[in-house]
């Protein structure tokens, strides 16, 4: 059950983000990450990696790396199954979010993020990583294991994983270059899935009136607010307890007790201040990115998640931030203005991610993988 208590054994919120945002010994030193916040390249790491290893702790360690993906809430709609020859990531619908999310658009995306963790690593790995998915299989993303002849080394995504974040802050509002940008559309585009980058004054304006909007129908919404109340983690102790949801700390409030967390929120989680806030975090970025698919179905819904994971991956290389505002996607009524004013015909929006430079946020945290494993 979402919230319950999990293996970890108590302890100090950053032991905890320490022993979950990490590389694999063998794979990247921590320490060797640059000041500067971009991510290095380890060239004995890139051609090695940690394939000595036996064989049961590679795929345990490559569905490890697929756990660090976002999730809706953080909260962690998968399980997965090793098998002989492939890793299956399965829908936990167990922990849906049926209020924000009705009809599980986002959980599938969340699977197709953790999916292009899955393949970066299972490469890394020495396998060839091909991906499989049928809307006729249950939901089920599988990943195959077939070892490679060909040597992969480590990608910057890959190397990216560990300091990857959804930051929920203002950024500095300075803009990206015309590299970075291209890098950045380059990453996020997939098959029928692609990215459109709003950078202008006018266009970023009117995705903040849509998301203020959006924003505005959901406070309003008790249920919507029951929702968010039940994945906040309050207290640094009920993070580490449960290894989901929402860290005060990762939304840059204080860690309190629950029952005072809850008063605070019930109080002070209001539309007005909470749309002044959102306007200051959109109007900090740098862009906007609008990840749009050709077709509205479960196949491109995964597809989705693999390219959002790419961009957030590839832009954390290049040290710049990114958060999700999809207030604007999850309002069923809103979403088909959002699309008639931004997207091409026919294409669905699926995410809407701003992005730009500023400081890291304290992380929210990851079950243990006997929790996730089948």
């Amino acid at each position: 059950m979402p919230g319950k208590a999990t293996s970890r054994k108590p302890g100090r919120y950053a032991d905890a983000v320490r022993s979950i945002w990490r590389h694999s010994d063998g794979v990247e030193s921590r320490e060797s990450v640059q000041r500067n916040d971009t991510v290095p390249l380890d060239e004995a790491a890139r051609q090695n990696g940690a394939i000595s290893q036996n064989e049961d702790a590679i795929r345990r360690d490559i569905v490890r790396y697929a756990t660090l993906a976002p999730s809706g809430h953080n909260a962690q709609c998968w399980r997965f199954q090793i098998e002989d020859h492939c890793i299956s990531i399965l829908p936990d619908l167990s922990r849906r979010t049926p209020v924000v999310d009705p009809d599980d658009h986002h959980l599938y995306v969340s699977l197709g993020c953790a999916a292009e963790n899955l393949v970066l690593a299972a490469q890394v790995y020495g396998f060839d990583g091909a991906l499989r998915f049928s809307s006729a299989s249950d939901g089920v993303v599988s990943v195959s294991l077939i070892r490679s002849s060909a040597i992969r080394p480590a990608s910057p995504l890959f190397q990216a994983i560990p300091y990857r974040q959804c930051t929920r802050a203002e950024y500095d509002g300075r803009p990206l270059g015309s590299e970075e940008l291209r890098l950045l559309q380059a990453a996020g585009t997939g098959s029928g899935v692609a990215p459109i980058l709003l950078t202008g004054h006018e266009s970023i304006e009117k995705v903040l009136e849509s998301a203020v909007q959006g924003n505005t129908m959901q406070i309003s919404n008790p249920a919507f607010v029951d929702e968010l109340e039940h994945w906040i983690r309050f207290s640094d102790a009920e993070a580490v307890r449960t290894g989901d949801g929402l860290p005060s700390r990762a939304t840059g409030n204080p860690p309190v007790p629950r029952w005072l967390g809850r008063r605070l929120f019930r109080m002070l989680f209001r539309p007005q201040p909470e749309n002044d806030r959102l306007a200051r975090h959109i109007r900090s970025s740098a862009g906007i990115a609008l990840f749009v698919s050709n077709v509205d179905d479960r196949a491109h819904q995964v597809e989705a998640g693999r390219c959002y994971q790419r961009f957030a991956l590839q832009a954390t290389a290049l040290g710049i931030r990114n958060a999700f505002i999809n207030q604007p996607v999850e309002e069923p009524a809103l979403r088909r203005e959002f699309a008639r004013a931004f997207a091409p015909a026919d294409g669905r929006p699926n995410l809407v991610v701003r992005f730009g430079r500023g400081q890291k946020m304290p992380r929210s945290l990851r079950r243990p993988l006997e929790a996730v494993l089948l």
